[in-house]
């Protein structure tokens, strides 16, 4: 979808279908964004997008935050999410890893009450995994800045790879 005179004359519905999962399972800023057309270029959309998730309230990104899936041992994903896990191997943890992951994904929830986010995309499991201890030792103002800077990545990621289409 390389052309936003394409994407200027979606229709609502296919808009949403195209850009509703940029952020995990939260189509209403696709409908948001949905309704600043036209765009100049595709930076603007990707500007505007980012800018309705940044500028919405703390219970919105709460919302969202909550929406992503538990790494390597979810079992229902977005197929976008699922592609991305399996890409950085986390569908082929050993025994260990997976333990790892699991006990990590419930003390990470337990303190900050949102799943551990990270931008998956050109990490390997272990990248993932020495990330996901570090950030354990944030505090909750830290870690939910960086939760935030995280589906920021994984939105304009995704948003890259609609471009490519």
């Amino acid at each position: 979808m390389n052309s936003i005179d394409k994407i200027n004359k979606l229709s609502q519905a296919d808009f949403i279908d195209l850009f509703g999962n940029v952020f995990e399972k939260t189509n209403w800023i696709a409908k948001k964004t949905y309704s600043l057309k036209p765009f100049r270029d595709f930076e603007e959309l990707v500007s505007k997008m980012l800018e309705l998730f940044e500028t919405s309230s703390k219970e919105n990104h709460l919302k969202i935050l909550n929406s992503h899936p538990d790494l390597a041992i979810e079992k229902k994903m977005t197929y976008d999410s699922k592609q991305e896990q399996n890409k950085s191997g986390l569908d082929q943890c050993t025994r260990d890893e997976f333990e790892e992951f699991k006990k990590l994904n419930i003390e990470y929830k337990k303190k900050f009450n949102f799943p551990f986010i990270i931008a998956v995309t050109g990490k390997d499991k272990l990248e993932i995994l020495n990330d996901f201890r570090h950030r354990m030792s944030n505090n909750i103002d830290v870690e939910f800045k960086e939760a935030k800077d995280q589906v920021k990545k994984i939105a304009s990621l995704r948003l890259n790879k609609i471009l490519q289409r």
